[in-house]
């Protein structure tokens, strides 16, 4: 048939994969669905059986259960095959990463099922699928996000050893009580680093500073206790 394509189908809904590819076959086009293991932890040990198919179009799930179906982008992409993401997140910032990474087009996964056929009709026919100020959009989107997490790992790392074990001790859900015993600190000991730690990260309350270091994707260090 006139216009048909190789399609790769990598998404961790059966339901959903099963439609999509319903859908496109009776298209004409040529579906191949990527299983996925129990155990996947790396969305990247999923490129050879992409790379078998030589698909025209990749039809990626962003999130794999533990894994993070971006990784695969940039490599595929790299190979010639275009790469339209659908995701169930509306999050512009990783939108925009997408794009960065080498993505055609992000769409919901709500998006209509004829918005996700024309678009592989167009990728098919040499069209583009998203204009440039979209795209500029989308990467703008991702660009401020990354200067903000700078700025929050640069508060994160005017703490000192101590004050980032005892951030780390916040996020895990211990009291300064607790994490007082823990030390074998007194607990105004304890309170005065609490202290020193929303100055630092420029924050009012505790559960300020914990929500910041999440928004960084900080990782607190070993506690030694």
């Amino acid at each position: 048939m006139r216009g048909a394509s190789r399609v790769c189908v990598i998404e961790d809904h059966t339901l959903f994969a099963e439609s999509l590819q319903i859908a496109l076959e009776l298209k004409g086009h040529e579906v191949r669905r990527v299983p996925l293991p129990d155990d996947l932890h790396s969305a990247t040990t999923l490129l050879p059986a992409v790379m078998k198919h030589q698909p025209h179009v990749l039809l990626l799930d962003l999130d794999l259960g533990n894994a993070d179906g971006s990784r695969l982008i940039e490599p595929v992409a790299r190979a010639g095959t275009a790469v339209v993401v659908l995701t169930g997140s509306n999050d512009r910032a990783r939108w925009g990463q997408c794009i960065r990474l080498g993505a055609r087009k992000v769409m919901e996964k709500t998006a209509p099922l004829n918005e996700i056929l024309a678009t592989i009709r167009l990728i098919g026919e040499g069209r583009p699928v998203m204009t440039l100020e979209e795209r500029e959009d989308l990467v703008r989107h991702w660009q401020e996000e990354r200067a903000q997490v700078a700025d929050l790992l640069d508060r994160l790392n005017r703490l000192t050893a101590r004050e980032a074990e005892v951030l780390g001790q916040l996020m895990n859900g211990r009291q300064v009580r607790q994490i007082a015993e823990a030390s074998v600190v007194s607990e105004a000991t304890v309170r005065t680093q609490v202290k020193s730690i929303l100055a630092k990260l420029e924050v009012s309350s505790q559960i300020g500073a914990v929500g910041l270091a999440h928004n960084a994707g900080w990782n607190p260090p070993h506690s030694k206790n």
